[in-house]
């Protein structure tokens, strides 16, 4: 890091650290206290002050000043990266972890959606519509999903709701405008009761964003045998802009409610770091060649094809009943149900030109019933069957010597059915949590590949012990069998995003991992503090390993060897006086698979935020942190023996955050917010290691100001 920005940011420390100014957003949003936490997806209703695990929770005010996609909106939580791509497509990384070993829910459901197939594809929730995101570990992953070692989102929505509104009326509305790409956001949502037990719920985003601006970008403009070089002040290609509107009914009664939705969502964003130049590339057993043979790849410049960069036109539909009932029978409390289908589709186009097509129909169900103690145990049983109908379109690439397709794989429909257990039990200082799940996946292939069936156990235990007032130490252990994806099995194509050629093995056995973590938590008066070290050992760990490589293209072979992940996450906190909250937060996460270094694992991170809570309704935050180099990178190793590096190092960088916050109420208590937020402030360039866009610039130096009322 240079000394003048060293000293720009102890400078503006200095200043800022008596007035704290600034809102919580979402670059880092602060944990909260672990008492006032009530995780919805648990089905227990307890806190997490009650689990093993700290979990974490982002609640309606961050979400709403914070970013669009779910990866991005929560980037700042410790131990979580986002691997974005671009600024219409991002997905969580939680130490070291992402796809589907982080598993998305909207609602506790599946998303139905195609995300985990590529990370330009984006994940169907709505931060900004949400209620609370919710970070899940420990044995109640198990409830949702086996092989989540990373940890598990659930995006709780108010599509249907659960309780009659206050005064027969309430509601949401939200305006902001981001300088850094021009971005227009509107949000708004309304509760209506109609008679004494019905109740209504309307609400939708628009939104709007130019391509952002970036420190210092500079393009290469490849010629042939040469390349030109120019400074351009935005990132080409990062537009976003959508829709979305849910609308929800529910009748409400005093044993619980049934209720029902329709959503509908509207995406259309920009595909970044696009390259023409390896559209014809191809295997030859296990080598890549890019052009036709007996010519350079050199000789099919980039300027001959690039007359409109590619872009993401999305669709989705979505369908969902829900109930609760108190007391459904003798033996048991409550009886949740849930099922949805989502009728999903998106198109890949160049000079809008579809030049791939991606179609998801899927169902999911659940049943939840939580019984009255035994023994002192309480907990919840349940079963879940879910199915995933994946239709893939493209063309076939005709070239003067050979021909193949652009579709990634063939069609699939994915069936899993499952049933899951959570129980718990107080033991003097100790509580014991204990869960476990068995999931049995079908896949049916429309090629001549061979289907898919095998069944998974998965099984997890924690316990958290009180030892003296005030402290916690936490263990938790879980053995965890993942079932590997279609795409797994069965990619056999280009993946134009990545710059990747894909095939998939039919003969991947189930990953298996064991897994370990221990925190310890301090919660007094002024002082709170908490660590976890935590260590996953895997067999049969599945990832793409590069067989080849011809430029920037990777031919990827999916298949499975030993690996290991390890870090610790740490925050403290001190509450100076009644106004100021200063505190200092750090992860680290260290991958490996076969003993070479995993690929897009984040790097440490160190830093400091001042939090204010000042007289009239004002508050605010200033945060500063430090993101250390990443050059632990993947490679392969050539069939001569040489190892060969696949992935770019990626340099540190300081950012600096800043802004304002105030709050009051109108007449009938109407309340209202406005912030202003200044992000990035040293306008530092920053790369993200998590990102296969990794030599792309996120968004620079940038300011935000937003309104929200509620009714």
């Amino acid at each position: 890091m240079s000394f003048h920005k060293n000293l720009i940011t102890l400078s503006i420390f200095a200043v800022v650290t008596p007035a704290a100014l600034a809102q919580q957003e979402q670059s880092s949003v602060p944990v909260h206290s672990l008492e006032t936490i009530q995780i919805q997806a648990h089905p227990l209703a307890q806190s997490a002050a009650d689990f093993a695990v700290a979990d974490q929770v982002v609640d309606q005010k961050a979400l709403a000043a914070g970013a669009t996609t779910i990866g991005d909106a929560l980037a700042g939580e410790l131990g979580i990266y986002s691997n974005q791509y671009g600024t219409g497509a991002s997905r969580p990384v939680i130490r070291g972890q992402d796809g589907p070993r982080v598993k998305v829910l909207q609602h506790a459901s599946e998303t139905a959606d195609v995300s985990t197939l590529s990370p330009d594809h984006a994940v169907t929730v709505d931060p900004i519509l949400a209620k609370q995101v919710e970070v899940i570990r420990g044995p109640s992953t198990l409830l949702y999903g086996a092989g989540t070692v990373g940890g598990l989102i659930n995006v709780t929505d108010q599509k249907i709701p659960t309780q009659m509104p206050d005064d027969g009326l309430e509601g949401t509305v939200g305006l902001r405008y981001n300088s850094g790409s021009d971005e227009r956001l509107a949000s708004a949502g309304v509760t209506a009761g109609v008679g004494e037990n019905f109740a209504v719920r309307v609400e939708g985003t628009k939104r709007k964003a130019n391509d952002y601006i970036a420190p210092d970008y500079v393009v290469e403009e490849p010629h042939g045998d040469h390349s030109h070089f120019h400074k351009e002040r935005r990132v080409d290609n990062t537009f976003s802009e959508g829709e979305s509107i849910n609308i929800g009914g529910s009748w409400i009664y005093d044993r619980g409610f049934v209720g029902l939705s329709y959503s509908n969502r509207q995406d259309q964003y920009g595909l970044p770091g696009h390259s023409h130049e390896y559209h014809d590339c191809h295997p030859h057993e296990n080598s890549i060649h890019c052009g036709g043979h007996g010519a350079p790849a050199s000789e099919f410049p980039e300027e001959e094809h690039a007359h409109g960069g590619p872009w993401v036109d999305l669709k989705s539909e979505r369908y969902e009943v829900r109930t609760e009932l108190e007391q459904p029978f003798a033996g048991f409390e409550k009886l949740r149900a849930h099922a949805s289908f989502t009728d999903y589709e998106h198109d890949e186009l160049e000079e809008n030109e579809v030049i791939s097509n991606f179609k998801s129909k899927g169902y999911d169900g659940r049943l939840e019933l939580v019984h009255v103690p035994v023994a002192g145990w309480e907990g919840v049983i349940g079963t879940q069957y879910s199915q995933q109908q994946i239709d893939l379109a493209g063309g076939v690439e005709e070239h003067e010597d050979h021909s193949h397709s652009s579709v990634l794989m063939a069609d699939t429909k994915t069936q899993k059915i499952s049933l899951f257990g959570l129980e718990h039990k107080q033991f003097g200082d100790v509580h014991v949590e204990l869960g476990a799940r068995v999931e049995h996946q079908k896949i049916d292939v429309d090629s001549a590949q061979k289907d898919y069936s095998d069944t998974g156990v998965s099984a997890s235990a924690a316990a958290n012990w009180e030892f003296a007032p005030n402290y916690k130490l936490s263990l938790v252990g879980s053995h965890q069998q993942r079932l590997p994806l279609a795409q797994e099995l069965y990619a056999d194509g280009i993946h134009f995003a990545t710059n990747t050629y894909e095939r998939g093995n039919q003969d991947l056995d189930v990953e298996k991992s064991n897994n370990l973590e221990l925190g310890l938590h301090y919660e007094g008066e002024q002082l709170d503090y908490h660590a976890h070290v935590y260590h996953n050992w895997f067999d049969n760990y599945i990832y793409g390993r590069t067989t080849d490589r011809e430029g920037d293209f990777r031919l990827i072979d999916y298949t499975q060897d030993q690996a290991k992940f390890y870090g610790i996450e740490a925050q403290a906190g001190y509450q100076v006086n009644e106004m100021y909250k200063l505190s200092v937060f750090g992860d680290y996460v260290r991958g490996k698979i076969d003993g070479e270094n995993a690929p897009r694992v984040p790097a440490g991170r160190l830093g400091t935020k001042v939090e204010a809570d000042f007289a009239d309704g004002w508050s605010g935050l200033a945060e500063y942190y430090h993101v250390f180099k990443q050059d632990k990178t993947a490679s392969y190793r050539t069939a001569a023996g040489e190892r060969v590096s696949y992935e770019d190092a990626t340099q540190g960088y300081n950012m600096v955050n800043l802004g304002l916050s105030y709050s009051n109420t109108l007449a009938d208590n109407n309340a209202y917010r406005v912030y202003v937020k200044a992000n990035n402030l040293l306008d530092d360039q920053v790369y993200s290691h998590t990102s296969f866009l990794s030599n792309i610039p996120q968004i620079g130096r940038n300011f935000s100001i937003g309104v929200e009322y509620d009714f």
